[in-house]
């Protein structure tokens, strides 16, 4: 397991424009991500459609993440609170927990660095296919976990949002 600082160089050289997706991807795949935690499950929120799980590639990047929220929020409480946080790496995230979420799900690494943030969704060759919404069979069928016709959801312990939805 890897600390998230070649993650992290990996993500500036693909914002760059220089950097290699697959070796992009198979950092993630090594790397100790730090993932805040919240009543018993991951940190996570939603947008376009899509659960993504916050992940961190350092306590620095984390602590600027709790400082955005305590901004955001208008509490400072936010921001030197301690915050608890699993060290998962990238590979358990992406072929583990993300298949148990039951819906669309990718992860947000570092999104409090405007310039340093990476999203990786819910796509064939990031997640297993079986829950990547561009796979085939779930193209061609037009449905997805988050679509499942009796209308019910299982709530899993990775899948909590502080304060509802991000």
């Amino acid at each position: 397991m890897r600390d998230g600082a070649a993650l992290a160089e990996q993500i500036a050289d693909r914002r760059a424009g220089t950097g290699d997706s697959r070796a992009l991807l198979g950092e993630l795949r090594r790397a100790r991500m730090l993932v805040p935690l919240d009543r018993g499950g991951l940190w996570t929120g939603r947008f376009g459609g899509v659960r993504w799980v916050f992940a961190f590639t350092g306590e620095e990047a984390l602590a600027r993440f709790a400082q955005s929220r305590a901004r955001e929020s208008g509490s400072a409480q936010d921001s030197v609170r301690p915050w608890e946080f699993a060290e998962l790496l990238g590979a358990r995230l992406l072929d583990e927990i993300i298949p148990e979420m039951g819906e669309p799900a990718g992860i947000a690494v570092d999104v409090a660095d405007p310039d340093g943030s990476m999203l990786f969704p819910p796509a064939m060759g990031i997640v297993p296919d079986t829950v990547a919404v561009d796979a085939p069979d779930r193209l061609a069928h037009g449905t997805d976990a988050a679509d499942a016709s009796d209308g019910t959801h299982t709530t899993y312990a990775t899948d909590k949002t502080p304060g509802g939805d991000a």
